[in-house]
């Protein structure tokens, strides 16, 4: 059986959420607190298998109290929920040690869906958050991918990828056709294709 405990600032939440966690069967709550400090003062004297709690926070913030629980008590979990789905804190809270990121806009049966998944070796997230999480992930990728290309061969890149031929590129960026072809050459070489089309699809398929 999970056992939780919520940090949650907001009085009616607080106590919404601990009652309908006690209220179901294979969940039990041991304890609802309005701030970090407070719940670190009790933690040690019941630890949970999972904390659930908000980001913003009176005091310390839900992310900083992500990193001072953590470093404590490396084996509890972290459900995050939440009104912020922007990406800065969504990141922020990952990068802290959130386990789970679930949005308020999720009903009280996702609630508790959730709970029990990230119970059972999960990472549940609202939809749009895994969205983030996922398009950063291609992102970074395509980082990776591009990152050998300096920027002037990057560039060149792009212009490919709109259609340009070699002397319109090198109008446009005031080199000759040559420069621009010594330029497409180490572009192949980086990006291991043989021709401008494969280049150009693999530019735009990240």
């Amino acid at each position: 059986m999970p056992t939780i405990i919520i940090i949650e600032d907001i009085k009616e939440l607080r106590d919404g959420f601990e009652t309908l966690f006690n209220q179901t069967e294979g969940l039990q709550c041991i304890g609802a607190f309005e701030s970090v400090e407070i719940a670190l003062d009790n933690i040690s004297k019941n630890i949970p298998d999972i904390i659930f709690t908000d980001i913003g926070l009176p005091g310390v913030s839900g992310i900083e109290g992500i990193k001072l629980i953590k470093h404590k008590f490396p084996n509890i979990q972290f459900m995050v929920y939440t009104v912020f789905d922007n990406d800065d804190k969504v990141f922020e809270a990952l990068k802290a040690g959130a386990n789970s990121y679930i949005l308020k806009k999720e009903s009280p049966s996702k609630v508790v869906e959730a709970i029990r998944e990230l119970f059972d070796g999960g990472a549940p997230m609202s939809t749009s958050i895994a969205r983030k999480v996922m398009e950063s992930f291609h992102r970074t990728n395509l980082n990776k991918e591009l990152n050998p290309l300096s920027s002037r061969e990057y560039e060149i890149l792009d212009l490919l990828s709109q259609g340009y031929q070699n002397k319109e590129i090198a109008e446009k960026m005031f080199i000759s056709s040559g420069t621009v072809k010594v330029h497409i050459h180490h572009i192949y070489e980086k990006l291991h294709v043989q021709n401008r089309v494969e280049a150009v699809n693999k530019f735009k398929n990240f």
